[in-house]
């Protein structure tokens, strides 16, 4: 066999890797400025806890109809003009959020927004896979978290200068304009960015092949690996689309049972698991949190900065592993240590007291949250974070693939919805301590499910995948 890592031109295929990951940042830039503007959205359009928690989560409305029509899209026009129109909304999005005056006119930018994260979230992990060296893919696919952390982090610290300067996030800044109008116009930068840059990369090579492009196909891959290899993956591809029809939503079903195929159920459970574990509470209501627990919005902000910068790590070191230690392992030491780290956080909440409408913990109780906090969101990205992503990009057949990433995706950002729609109205029932003992045992039932559903991937070739 062609070694193709030896042949491989690492120095094109980073750039692509780059190029498609900058739809991660963008992801989570999207995901996370979100955190700073609550204050602003509740006075700006005077929302109560019900009307701010559907202003910010209206968008993942838009990730979850983003994210089933972008893998039937894809499979249509292709991996590449698929991420061309989501950069396009990003543009929208972020320009319309700022601009809004109503709490409706709001809805509708960020779901125009949703449209393009849900888009980028499955796209850019499956089109990494499908141009990157089989013994790499786990290692190259882990960058899209990487960078959905980065942005996260540049949107933390961003809402934290403009808040800063401003003097608070509500405070008018520049040409008469609340600091956290700018915090989402801070978007256009990086999503005009990716716009352009989508321009010089090549198109799927596997997409080409499944449109009888196959000089097309040939011609990238032997730009990414060399002739000799080109060849011989090209005759894979055509022999694996051969062996069936045109991709189609049916075939999610096994045609033997007419029941849905135990890998789709497997992709909707680790899309889904991934949410009921709370991580975006944390990420869309950091702020929110640390006040509740008697910080100072300042205070609150530069926490989040904190648990960006330690998931940025908690990611490389996974990067370093997966393609090591496989993905199944990362994904079950996760569960379990988010199950303990959770856990620990409803323990130290429920010490609390309330003390003018807040809650308010002992120095002891504090620290422990916060360094529990912190070790839940590390672990998180050690392994749900990025090996869910990777997962959902590689584990599905050829035949399934944008029909297996359209469903899982769809859930993943249904789920995401539903905890973060109901956070606020947990906060203001059963608080802290209800919400995060329901995070909890999210967690461990995780692990059950890890164990007698996931099956590795390490080191497989996309053809050889089986559903």
């Amino acid at each position: 066999m062609v070694d193709e890592t030896q042949q491989a031109n690492m120095g094109l295929i980073t750039a692509i890797v780059a190029v498609a990951t900058l739809g991660g940042f963008l992801f989570g830039f999207d995901s996370g400025v979100i955190n700073g503007t609550v204050d602003g959205l509740r006075i700006a359009f005077g929302s109560d806890d019900v009307g701010t928690g559907f202003n910010v989560a209206s968008m993942l409305l838009g990730c979850a109809i983003g994210a089933f029509v972008a893998g039937r899209l894809a499979d249509i026009l292709g991996r590449k003009k698929t991420l061309l129109i989501a950069a396009f909304l990003f543009i929208i999005s972020a320009f319309g959020s700022g601009v809004a005056g109503s709490s409706i006119e709001f809805v509708l930018y960020r779901i125009i927004g949703g449209f393009a994260v849900g888009a980028a979230s499955v796209l850019a992990p499956v089109y990494i896979s499908e141009v990157t060296p089989a013994n790499l893919r786990g290692r190259l696919s882990s960058i899209q978290q990487v960078m959905i952390i980065i942005g996260l982090t540049a949107a933390f610290l961003s809402n934290y200068l403009l808040a800063e300067f401003a003097g608070s996030s509500t405070t008018p800044l520049w040409l008469g304009f609340e600091a956290w109008r700018w915090m989402f116009w801070m978007e256009l930068i990086p999503a005009s960015i990716f716009l352009i840059a989508l321009f010089f990369i090549p198109e799927s090579p596997r997409f080409l092949v499944s449109k009888a492009r196959q000089a097309d196909a040939r011609s990238v891959l032997e730009r990414l690996f060399g002739s000799g290899y080109a060849q011989r993956k090209v005759t894979e591809i055509e022999t694996s689309i051969a062996s069936d029809h045109a991709p189609r939503l049916s075939d999610l079903m096994d045609k033997h049972t007419g029941k849905i195929r135990k890998i789709v159920w497997t992709g909707i459970g680790l899309a889904v698991f991934q949410q009921l574990v709370g991580i975006n509470v944390v990420f869309y209501y950091g702020a929110v949190l640390w006040q509740a627990v008697g910080f100072s919005e300042s205070d609150a902000l530069k926490i989040n900065i904190l648990s960006g910068s330690i998931s940025i790590a908690a990611v490389v070191a996974a990067i370093a592993l997966i393609d090591r230690v496989g993905r199944k392992p990362l994904l079950l030491i996760g569960s379990i240590g988010m199950a303990i780290t959770l856990a620990t956080m409803a323990i130290s909440f429920s010490s609390g007291s309330l003390v003018d409408g807040k809650l308010a913990l002992s120095d002891n109780a504090g620290v422990t949250a916060l360094i529990a906090a912190n070790a839940y969101v590390a672990l998180f990205n050690f392994s749900w974070g990025p090996v869910m992503w990777v997962m959902l990009g590689e584990m599905f057949p050829n035949q399934i693939r944008g029909s297996g990433l359209a469903v899982s995706g769809f859930s993943q950002w249904i789920a995401n919805f539903g905890i973060t729609m109901t956070f606020p109205i947990m906060l203001a029932s059963i608080g802290l301590t209800g919400a995060y003992g329901f995070y909890a045992i999210s967690a461990a039932i995780s692990v059950a499910f890890v164990w007698l559903m996931v099956r590795e991937t390490k080191g497989m070739e996309l053809e050889d995948m089986k559903g």
